[in-house]
């Protein structure tokens, strides 16, 4: 029996300007071919450029590099931008298998 599923994540948009203190509402699906019930997701960020904070709901903001399990395959995250300055950071979403994707969002300071 397969258990092993690769994923794919659809991101739905997000605007181009973070204003700080303001949070950045960032809509995610896992979704993949197959569904073992076994399988969990995980996720990571890293702040490469900027200052802020992200955030699963109304969650304590995650540590950078700091690994999370992800309750649902359909989810929201919270950017709040601390600065006014350009923002980017990357999410890494894997899964109990070791499949891994990566996203990259930016934001122009406002």
């Amino acid at each position: 029996m397969q258990q092993d599923f690769p994923f794919e994540i659809r991101v739905m948009p997000v605007p181009v300007t973070a204003v700080p203190g303001q949070p950045v509402e960032i809509r995610m699906t896992i979704s993949a071919p197959g569904n073992y019930a076994g399988t969990r997701y995980f996720l990571r960020y890293f702040q490469d450029e900027g200052e802020g904070t992200l955030q699963y709901y109304d969650q304590e903001p995650y540590l950078p590099n700091d690994s999370y399990v992800l309750r649902s395959m359909q989810f929201r995250l919270y950017y709040i931008s601390l600065s006014q300055d350009r923002q980017s950071f990357r999410v890494w979403i894997s899964d109990s298998f070791g499949n891994e994707q990566q996203l990259e969002f930016e934001f122009d300071g406002a």
